[in-house]
Parts: C-alpha cells; sequence; structure tokens
C-alpha cells in the first residue's frame, strides 16, 4: 500500500509542475546580450521603455528577426511620442480624433522640430528604420534575417539615444 501511495504522490507532483513547464512567466527577463541596443541606455528610463529594449535583444538574441525589427518599430514609435509629450506639443501628432498619428507621420513631424537639432545620421535612419519594421510587419512575404537586423543596429542605437535626451530621460 506505502508503494502506490508514493506512486500517487509522485503522480500528483508531475501532474501539478506539467503546466508550468514551458510556459513563460508574467515577468520576462533580461536577454544574455546587448547585441541591438545597449540595457545602459534604457535603465533607469520608465519600465516599459526598458522591457522593450529587452524584447528587442531577446527577439535578436533567439533568431526571431521579424519580431526584433516590430519591437524596434515600436521602440521608435514610442520614443518619438514621449519626446513630444516631453515638450508638451503632442498637438502636434496627435489627429482630428486625439488619436496619435501613424508612424510615417510621426517621422515627418520629428523631422520637422528644428529646435531638436536632430543629428544628420538620425534624420537619415528614421526612413530605413520605419522601412524594416513595415517589411517585418506588414508584408506577407518578408522574412527579416540576421542581416537585415545588423544593417540598422548602428542607426537605432543613434536615434534611440537622441530621442531619449530629447525626451529628458537619459
Amino acid at each position: 500500500m506505502g508503494d502506490l501511495v508514493t506512486a500517487l504522490e509522485i503522480a500528483r507532483a508531475i501532474q501539478k509542475d506539467i503546466p508550468k513547464r514551458g510556459r513563460p512567466t508574467d515577468k520576462p527577463s533580461a536577454p544574455e546580450t546587448d547585441q541591438v541596443l545597449p540595457a545602459s541606455l534604457f535603465t533607469g528610463t520608465r519600465g516599459y521603455l526598458e522591457k522593450i529594449a529587452f524584447q528587442v535583444n531577446g527577439c535578436y538574441e533567439q533568431g526571431w528577426f521579424d519580431a526584433c525589427a516590430v519591437m524596434m518599430r515600436r521602440l521608435l514609435e514610442t520614443l518619438i511620442i514621449e519626446a513630444f509629450e516631453h515638450h508638451g506639443i503632442t498637438h502636434k501628432i496627435k489627429n482630428g480624433n486625439d488619436d496619435f498619428v501613424y508612424l510615417s507621420d510621426l517621422i515627418g513631424a520629428t523631422l520637422a522640430e528644428k529646435p531638436w537639432n536632430l543629428s544628420r545620421n538620425a534624420k537619415r535612419a528614421l526612413p530605413k528604420l520605419k522601412e524594416i519594421g513595415d517589411q517585418s510587419a506588414h508584408s506577407r512575404r518578408f522574412i527579416a534575417h540576421r542581416s537585415d537586423i545588423e544593417r540598422v543596429r548602428g542607426p537605432m542605437r543613434t536615434v534611440t539615444q537622441e530621442l531619449l535626451i530629447i525626451a529628458n530621460l537619459a
């Protein structure tokens, strides 16, 4: 009888443990490396910015290059909005329904903000970053490769750092 009880206890423990295995936690872990964006740029900014940057790097580490490009696009949109919010000029990036405009218009408005004095490299990078993010998010037949992300890593770092400074988050 003792062996049966022990076997049942082991079976219950296994059943209890099975749903936990392979299921991610609610709190994402930090990626092992900063191959796309240095985590130090985002540490102490806002929790959601840190998590998006983690996801950019984590997706790259895992070889999920379309997901990486989409998260880069999301980070770009978020940082542009943060910059406009910090300067109290969100009306410049909202439509008639008080919704934020699409990324192409966000980029146009960002480039039009002469007082921000974006670098030449950042100005050139914004459309390229949008393009890779758009292709990964919207093109049915486009599959991003490591080389696609590697091509925009430097420009992404430049743009994110400049926008963090403009938004007074760095």
